[in-house]
């Protein structure tokens, strides 16, 4: 999708950028971000905002899960490890920037949550990201 498509993105195709984001990370990331749940929603659910004390256009993704630098052989999971990405939210964010593509932005959206999930640091996310350029 380019700045100048008219339509907005639906779910499905945000989705695919994410996916597309995770298909390029280099070794050793690609492989473990792929097993990550991919979640898109138009906006993150009640209980989740209330609990981040956020309104719905706040939050563009979140990651639902045990960081890789706290996973225990002890933790029993309750669930996949999960990237949530909402889709108003991100249009919002991208039409007030006005100066990436959308699938810059899902792609940084998408890395900064699995950063949460592998225990990057900042300088982690720069390589990974151009984003931070």
């Amino acid at each position: 999708m380019s700045g100048m498509d008219i339509n907005a993105p639906s779910r499905d195709d945000i989705e695919s950028m994410a996916r597309d984001a995770v298909a390029a990370l280099p070794e050793p990331f690609r492989g473990p971000a792929a097993a990550i749940a991919i979640v898109v929603e138009d906006f993150a659910p009640v209980d989740m905002l209330a609990d981040l004390d956020m309104d719905a256009f706040e939050l563009t993704g979140l990651y639902d899960g045990i960081p890789m630098t706290e996973k225990s052989v002890m933790d029993q999971p309750t669930g996949p490890d999960t990237v949530w990405l909402f889709r108003r939210p991100i249009i919002d964010e991208w039409a007030d920037r006005g100066n990436v593509t959308m699938r810059e932005l899902v792609a940084h959206v998408t890395i900064h949550e699995l950063a949460h999930h592998f225990g990057w640091s900042d300088a982690d996310i720069a390589r990974i990201d151009k984003w931070w350029e």
